[in-house]
This record gives structure tokens, sequence and C-alpha cells, in this order.
């Protein structure tokens, strides 16, 4: 896709977002123009795909007249096959592009839509009961409330927004026949990443900025061009898990694990709407912390932007967990950042590599923290290397961020890499970005594990334990620039004539207090 066209994309769904901007908050009609877009990928696929099927008999799946008995048994052979190959089944009365006429008054519709399209969004769920597909459509479409009265106060006027929004998506063309781009993908990108500019502190909940995400899976496949499994604790919409698949010819998996319902929803959707077969990917909904949904697996790429310094039970309980009960210690109940990731070394693979963000303060912090740093070390010496990253970078937060990279097999088991990228940015607005410049010069310099200037160092083993374990990587990277050396000759000079002209002053005044017949303050 050309700049351009990518432009004209944008900009039409931003004229969608118009539709729904002042009747309710930038995530929640994110939800529904997410939802609809999601609805549209699901039909285009399915009449493609039934339309395929049906080339044999030099028929069109929308001609198909669902009332006879020919057509009843076309349909049933379509939805069995669909079922396998697809995931879930759609009737011809039931695409996109016919309900979407049927509201559009410019098209000669105008008709109440809002029953018909709660019942086929509830059929696209229903058709998936009791099939190896049901988990990943189950409740897909939930929160879709073509009921809300932030839609508008009447019926009526719910059904024209809703109208104008499946007409301003059915001018989309998402070209799924075309391989070679990803007009969809990039559509929901852009949304989820503008919906998170606006969103604040929020944004977090769901999305991982792309430039970091770039980060975290170039490291990981690092060395490889196939991955059996990814996964994400954290998983947000899924983004990072698909730009993790983005860097490899393929990944045989996905796996991930989100609390929050309505961001659990959007992964599924991401996934499906990124051409991942459902067989391919397992999304589940739980606390990772207090309910791991993938306990027994272990993962060959482990990627996560967990929410910064969340808080947690820290039950004593934890202390018999396998994932905590090595350390000795539990991470505190105020900051979870150690138990991420004592949660994500214990899911990984031998031959696996992970790469967490976390707040800059996890380098250094005392206490139990400094007590598993220690131990990570020490005892494991799993940790690989240490990046910091400007601050800024993420939505909703100011604070300066790290990277941590482990591997439970190291090459340079000898030493730590250290990079500092805090100076490396461009600034946007109120928003410090990485360019791309930015993020291949700290892949390189993970790649190729070199020291640098005041940007990276390869520290030795000797000394972190004679830092006593601390990561703070000014402490390792010596970003200190020599100023200019002063000339105190020249310094003199100017404090003579300031002396000088201080006394001109003094004079000045004191004339003019004489004149006044004041008394003078000299």
């Amino acid at each position: 896709m050309s700049e351009e066209q990518k432009k004209q994309l944008e900009q039409q769904l931003w004229n969608i977002a118009n539709t729904l901007r002042g009747k309710m908050d930038a995530d929640e009609f994110r939800d529904y123009i997410l939802g609809f877009i999601f609805f549209k990928y699901l039909s285009e696929r399915m009449h493609l795909y039934a339309n395929k099927l049906l080339q044999q008999d030099n028929i069109l799946y929308k001609d198909i007249n669902e009332n006879t008995s020919d057509g009843k048994e076309y349909l049933e052979a379509i939805r069995k096959e669909s079922l396998g190959k697809l995931g879930y089944f759609l009737k011809p009365s039931e695409l996109f592009t016919n309900i979407s006429a049927k509201g559009n008054s410019l098209a000669g519709g105008d008709t109440f839509i809002l029953e018909d399209l709660t019942t086929i969004l509830r059929n696209i769920e229903a058709s998936t009961l009791g099939t190896e597909s049901e988990d990943d459509f189950g409740n897909l479409f939930e929160d879709l409330d073509l009921t809300s009265t932030k839609l508008g106060k009447t019926d009526e006027q719910r059904n024209t927004i809703i109208s104008k929004v499946l007409a301003h998506l059915e001018k989309i063309d998402f070209q799924l026949e075309n391989t070679e781009i990803d007009v969809l993908g990039d559509a929901y990108e852009y949304l989820i990443s503008q919906f998170a500019s606006g969103a604040g502190k929020k944004a977090g909940e769901f999305y991982t900025p792309q430039e970091v995400s770039k980060i975290l899976a170039k490291i990981v496949t690092v060395g490889k061009d196939r991955l059996k499994s990814v996964y994400d604790p954290t998983c947000g919409s899924g983004s990072l898990l698909l730009r993790v698949a983005k860097e490899v010819k393929e990944v045989s998996a996905f796996y991930g694990q989100e609390m929050n319902r309505t961001t659990y929803n959007l992964a599924r959707m991401n996934m499906i709407l990124h051409n991942v077969h459902y067989k391919k990917f397992d999304i589940k909904q739980e606390d990772t912390l207090e309910r791991p949904q993938h306990i027994n697996e272990r993962f060959e790429a482990i990627v996560a932007n967990p929410p910064f310094s969340a808080k947690w039970s820290a039950n004593p309980l934890h202390m018999n967990d396998e994932r905590f009960s090595q350390y000795g210690k539990l991470a505190p109940s105020s900051k979870a950042d150690y138990a991420f990731l004592q949660h994500m070394i214990h899911q990984l693979a031998e031959n696996g590599t992970m790469a967490i963000v976390l707040p800059h303060g996890a380098l250094f912090r005392g206490g139990a923290e400094a007590h598993i740093r220690q131990y990570l070390i020490e005892d494991r010496n799993y940790l690989d290397t240490v990046i910091g990253l400007p601050a800024n970078v993420f939505y909703g937060t100011g604070i300066p961020t790290c990277i941590l990279v482990f591997k439970k097999c190291r090459e340079h088991s000898e030493n730590i890499l250290f990079i500092d990228a805090s100076e490396h940015y461009e600034k946007v607005k109120t928003q410090n970005v990485l360019r791309q410049e930015h993020i291949e010069k700290i892949a390189n310099t993970y790649r190729n594990r070199t020291t640098e200037d005041k940007y990276s160092y390869v520290a030795t083993m000797d000394e972190v334990i004679e830092n006593e374990y601390n990561l703070n990587i000014p402490r390792y990277v010596d970003t200190f620039e020599e100023e200019e050396p002063v000339d105190l000759e020249v310094v003199s000079n100017e404090l003579q004539s300031l002396e000088s002209d201080i006394a001109e002053t003094d004079k000045t005044i004191a004339d003019f207090c004489n004149e006044l017949n004041i008394k003078s303050p000299f």
C-alpha cells in the first residue's frame, strides 16, 4: 500500500470516528468501530470462501435463495466447510453489504436495521457453538451494545448513527484477495494507535507503541526465521504478538492472557483480522499472576509490556507457587513488576528469549526487588541485556522505561550488555518518538553486542557484582559531556566590568535621590 493510499484509508476511518465523536468517550466508540470492522471482515471472508466453493457450480453466494430446498442444501454444505476452514458461518442475508444497504438511505435503503444487526452478530457467535472455534468467537461482540443511549436517545437516532457508520465502512475495500497488502491490518493498527494517543493513561491497558513493539520483536527473533511459539502474559490488543510475527517467516502458535474483558475481545478480533487461523492462537481472559492459564507451556519467545508498578496480592501462599518459590521473596504488593518478570521466566523455554518493558526503577529499587534481581543475575545468570528508553514514549505516562532481556541459555554468560538509548529520539508535539534509525541502532547494538562511547557498554559480571547488582545504566554507560574549560582571566575582566557598571548605576540613583531631596540608599 502506497503512502497516499494509506492516508486516504486513514481519512476514511477518521470520518467514521467523527460520526460518533462527541456522543461518547474515545475508548467507547473505539469498540463500536473496531467491532463493525471485524464484522465486515468476517462477512467479506465468508463471501470469498463461499464463492470459491460454488465456483464449479457457476453460482454466486449472494444469489442463493435461503428459502428453497436447493438453497438450504447449498447453505448446509457451505456451513460445514466454513466452520472447519474459517471457524464461523454467515448466511447470504447476513452479509455486511446487505445489512449496510438496508440502512443506507443514500443507496435507497433507510430501513430500521438494529434488530437485524443484533441478530446477525449473535448468529455469528452461535454458529461456532460445539466447534473447535467456540472459545475464540464466544461473546466477541458483547461490547457492541446497539441499545446504548450513548448512540442516541431514541431507536431512530441510534439506527441513523449505526447506518452511517456501516455506510462509511462499506466504501473501504479491504482487498482480501490481495495477499501482498494488509489494508485491514493497517486500518486496525491506525485506529488502535489513534485511540491510544487520545486515551491518556488508559491506553496502557491495550496498546504498546509500535516503535517499542518493533524493538521487542527484533530482540526475541535474533538468529531465527521461525518460532514454535510466542507468548504475551499481558497481551492487551495483541498487537505486540502480531509484531513478532512480522519479524519471522512463520510463528506456529500465539499465546496470550489479558485481564480486561473488552481488551481480551479486541485481541481475539485482532488475531482473526490478521489472518491468524483460530487453531493457531490461544488467548485467555484472566489475571495472569493470580490465575495463569498456560502454566504448563514453555515458549520460545516471550514479550510483554505489563502495567507499570501495578498492585497485586503478594499473598504468602504464592511462596508455594513454583513461579516464585525458588527466589525466597515475593515482589512487593505495591509493585508487581518483578512478579510479572518471574512469571515470564518460569514460562520461558530453555532455548527461548524474553524481553519485558519495565519502569526504570526496576533497575535499582531495593528490598525484595533487589533480592530477586541478585538471584536472577548471580544464581541463575539469566539477565542478558539492559536497554534504557527515552522518557515519554508511552501513552499516558512520562516516566523513563527500560527493556530487560533474559535467556536461560546465554551465549555471553560472562557479561551483560547495557544500552543507553534515552537521548535518541525525535520530539513530536508532547510525545517522544523513536524513528526507524533509532530502532535499528538499538537492534544492531544488541545483535553485535558492541561497546560504543556514550551509548553502550559490555559489562563484566565482576563490574555488576561491584555495583551490588544495581543495574542503573549511568553506572555502566558514561554519558557525561565535558564542558568547555573556563577562561578565568575573561571571567575576572567581566566581573570588573560589572563592578564598574554597578558603581555607575549607584551614582545615578544617588543623584536622583539628591534632586528629590530624599535619603540615598547608598
